[in-house]
């Protein structure tokens, strides 16, 4: 197989190609330092562009006083800067929401790693250019190398200046264009010289500083790898493309630990300028065991920040929970083919790690078999060591369990001063029993307690000489290094047991609070139920308080509900400003809010409810913390996931309600036009005709042939009413307007009245009316009931030779009154049985055409409003009888 064609066709790079066609363009003018002309460049780059007729604007620019640069600027349309006010002062900020408006092709964005002005909506600039480029615009923009993430320990120790602001690699990766802005050292010294990079008060110390010769080169040579590298990256992409066949070597792999150390950060970026030189995939892997769970409010803010620093620099970030982080890590890395694992060489000694549970490194190393393992020198943190844990806080320790482990010591000595044929052996090994039992029961510190009480005791009582603290026999020693020993491990043990066994309970408690979510959410079919299920259960698990908020009619986003507390709506209330973060996020797709860099103000972090590319609404949690876990941000994920599926499971199914509701009423309405077209064609025509006849003067009519035509138009127009009164029937019992008037109803005089309205087509047909003794009155509509028996006795008289016998009878049947309707025709279908009580279903097997199918439809919604029922049997003799059954405690009914 052609493996350039194969590449040239993955999916997943097709994707990101496509994705990447439909956002802006993104051109970096990059150069080694301040001053070496990349504003002016990509002013000349602008004017050319302004030439050829291109929409461009200057979104920011900053010449820094220098004339050349505004003189280049002049004739370039400007977005006028957002004026903000910050600790007294009035200052100048671009402004994205006007570029947005105005939309321009091309925007300026000078100084790509500028950090906004504090309540800007984004806390970087390339955080506003990211969103110009979501929103198709393109952007040229400027940075120097310095400020490349990837590159700023190197920059550090080259210059001895700490860059503070920096760019993630990803945008530079990701951009359409790198153009380099280069100029020799020396001509750079001598525009600082003359003024042109700094103004004069700072140009001296300057040179003395940042910009001395030495320095430029190394940051020039930064540039031209970078640049060079990317150049690189693309021919790769071109050979890609083109399916231009040529060396194509195993891809490597690189694993980097990570961990609440400052000293990861360092690792981190190591690791990614290791695989930007191998080319390879890295990942930033933390290992959450049970005794490294709890973590203190710093710890914890430092391993999201170290984690999203790796995610900054393009790495995929893995957070893997386990016993043993060794095998932890080796399985991860067989799993994933990783060939290369990058750690920290610890700074404790031997003893320490032997004692915490052996050295990693050694034992990484060692099981490591065909991996790669760099051991990276470590450097001790500046930073404080964080004292205060909130994430998980152990039980307090009661009194009652050091009493405890005492009172249990107090008694095995009674009973060892009354036993006097136990030995000193027996005796210690029974003292380690409380020892063991604290331990296991209540803990370390208890059963520390406890053992150091058991050996003092155990001198003071049983060791010669009795009643003293001293030893005699040296070997005694060692009993109470025993005791000390067994408190210690069985101690630790346990108290290593109790977190995991912690840790596994909160794990099952959250897992089975989404398994029991998606358990209810498909039973349920209500919108608001389903959103109200969804805040508790996810307050619950997250253990704080959240808020779902989803668009109205108008598309404007409101609160539907909330969990945990009120404190949601008293904040939406009190503060219009998370209603604007919420309204962001569901409008651009992105997370924001607080424990991010969009918006972070806010005191919600605000997740959008992703669903086949769109956004259907927002979850919102009430965050304390400026930072959260990745144990932490997978599950709020998942919520926000699970959280779609449902809201997005009950449009659709609204949505297959309404095109099912929709196809229904086109069928229906397909066979209200066949049916009503036929069915009053035949007897309009027939009035037509006959009235037609009637009216000709030049024909003679005999008086015979006249009662003929006029019977027809009769009957024509009797058969006209009938379909026009099911046809309103129909309507009413659909819209649920028929209303039951109830009265005292006679059925013999029903079953006559409806033989009286059809006499005309009974006359010269054999009909039998059987009533078996005498009908009690029911309560009910006369009229109604009246209209069933003259739709049954139609039926019959359709559907059946002129020759054959109807039989209509009536009976009672313990608490029914049962009236049935029979005749001697073809019959029905067995198949159709059940569908002939259907709208406009007409069964075969009769010559004789026509029935708008309504007339047994409305029979059965009439004998079900009287809380009857209805049914249909094929007569093994052939026909069909039509049967009805009407309680006779009518009171008990609710009609109407």
């Amino acid at each position: 197989m052609d493996t350039g064609l194969e590449s040239r066709r993955d999916p997943e790079r097709l994707l990101k190609k496509a994705s990447k066609e439909m956002k802006g363009k993104l051109t970096v003018f990059l150069g080694a330092a301040a001053g070496v002309g990349k504003t002016y460049a990509m002013l000349e780059n602008a004017q050319e562009r302004l030439s050829e007729g291109a929409d461009i604007v200057i979104g920011w620019v900053e010449p820094h006083g220098r004339k050349e640069t505004e003189a280049l600027a002049v004739g370039l349309p400007r977005i006028a800067p957002r004026r903000m006010e910050y600790h007294g002062k009035v200052l100048d900020e671009m402004d994205i929401d006007a570029i947005l408006t105005k939309h321009p092709e091309i925007v300026l964005v000078d100084e790509l790693a500028h950090t906004n002005i504090a309540g800007s909506r984004h806390v970087r600039r390339f955080q506003d250019v990211e969103e110009l480029l979501n929103a198709g615009i393109d952007v040229y923009t400027t940075l120097n190398i310095q400020h490349v993430e990837s590159l700023n320990d190197v920059v550090e120790r080259i210059t001895q200046v700490t860059v503070r602001e920096t760019v993630p690699d990803s945008i530079l990766e990701n951009a359409d264009q790198v153009q380099l802005i280069d100029i020799p050292p020396a001509d750079l010294i001598k525009r600082l010289k003359e003024g042109k990079v700094y103004i004069p008060g700072q140009v001296e110390r300057a040179l003395h500083n940042f910009f001395r010769p030495g320095n430029i080169n190394a940051l020039r040579e930064m540039a031209l790898r970078f640049t060079a590298h990317r150049v690189d990256q693309q021919l790769n992409e071109y050979m890609h493309d083109h399916a231009i066949e040529g060396p194509w070597p195993a891809a490597e792999k690189i694993l980097v630990c990570v961990s609440a150390s400052p000293f990861s950060a360092y690792l981190i970026r190591i690791t990614k300028r290791m695989a930007a030189g191998m080319k390879a995939d890295w990942y930033a892997v933390h290992v959450e065991t049970s005794h490294r769970a709890v973590l203190g409010d710093q710890d914890r803010e430092r391993l999201a920040r170290n984690l999203h620093l790796a995610d900054e620099l393009g790495g995929k970030i893995m957070s893997i929970s386990g016993r043993d982080m060794v095998e932890e890590l080796l399985l991860f890395s067989h799993t994933e083919n990783i060939s290369h694992i990058v750690i920290g060489k610890p700074l404790k000694n031997r003893f320490w790690e032997w004692l915490t549970g052996g050295a990693l490194v050694d034992n990484l190393i060692r099981k490591s078999g065909g991996i790669q393992i760099h051991v990276i020198q470590g450097k001790k943190s500046a930073e404080p060591i964080a004292k205060v844990e909130t994430v998980t806080k152990s039980q307090p320790r009661c009194w009652k369990y050091y009493m405890g482990g005492l009172a249990m010591m107090g008694g095995l000595t009674v009973f060892c001063l009354f036993m006097k044929q136990l030995d000193l052996v027996n005796i210690a090994m029974l003292y380690l029993l409380p020892v063991l039992l604290s331990a296991a029961w209540w803990g370390r510190d208890p059963s520390y307690v406890t053992a150091v009480c058991t050996v003092v005791v155990f001198d003071y009582l049983f060791v010669p000489p009795i009643m003293s603290f001293s030893v005699l026999d040296i070997r005694y020693i060692w009993s109470f290094i025993i005791f000390l020993l067994v408190a210690f491990i069985s101690g630790g043990q346990t108290e290593r047991l109790r977190k995991e066994a912690l840790f596994a309970q909160q794990q099952e408690k959250r897992i089975r609070a989404l398994y029991e979510f998606s358990r209810e959410m498909a039973a349920l079919v209500d919108l608001e139920a389903i959103v109200e299920r969804l805040a508790v259960k996810a307050s619950q698990a997250l253990e704080r308080s959240v808020v779902v908020l989803l668009p109205n009619q108008g598309g404007k986003l409101e609160i539907r509900s909330s969990g945990n507390t009120d404190h949601c709506q008293t904040e939406f209330a009190r503060d219009a400003s998370e209603f604007a973060v919420a309204s962001w996020v569901f409008e651009h797709g992105q997370v924001a809010g607080r424990s991010t860099e969009t918006l972070p103000s806010a005191q919600f972090l605000y997740l959008p409810m992703n669903v086949r590319g769109k956004t259907i609404g927002v979850l919102g949690l009430h965050m304390v913390e400026k930072s959260v876990t990745p144990e932490q941000r997978r599950l709020i994920d998942a919520w926000a996931t699970i959280a779609a599926i449902a809201v997005e499971r009950i449009h659709l199914a609204t949505e297959a309600s309404q095109a099912a509701l929709v196809a229904e009423s086109e069928r229906l309405g397909a066979a209200l036009f066949n049916s009503i077209s036929h069915e009053l064609r035949t007897p309009l025509a027939t009035i037509m005709g006959s009235a037609s006849t009637l009216l000709d003067q030049e024909i003679h009519i005999p008086k015979e042939a006249q009662v003929e035509l006029k019977e027809n138009i009769k009957d024509s127009a009797l058969r006209m009413e009938r379909i026009i009164n099911n046809l309103l029937d129909t309507a009413r019992l659909e819209s649920g307007v028929m209303n039951i008037k109830r009265d005292w109803c006679d059925m013999e005089d029903i079953m006559g009245v409806a033989l009286q309205r059809l006499v005309e087509r009974l006359k010269n047909r054999p009909t039998k009316v059987e009533i078996q003794g005498e009908l009690p009155l029911i309560k009910g509509d006369c009229v109604l009931l009246e209209q069933v028996l003259v739709n049954l006795l139609d039926n019959a008289i359709k559907y059946s030779p002129a020759d054959k016998l109807i039989e209509l009878r009536a009976f009672v049947e313990d608490t029914k009154l049962v009236v049935s309707v029979a005749d001697q025709g073809v019959g029905i279908p067995e198949e159709a049985l059940e569908k002939v009580f259907e709208k406009f279903y007409r069964a075969g097997g009769s010559s004789i055409a026509g029935g708008t199918g309504l007339g047994l439809s409305i029979c059965k919604g009439i004998i079900e409003a009287h809380g009857g029922t209805i049914w249909v049997v094929n007569l093994p003799t052939g026909g069909t009888r039509f049967t009805f059954m009407l309680p006779l405690n009518q009171s008990e009914v609710n009609i109407g």
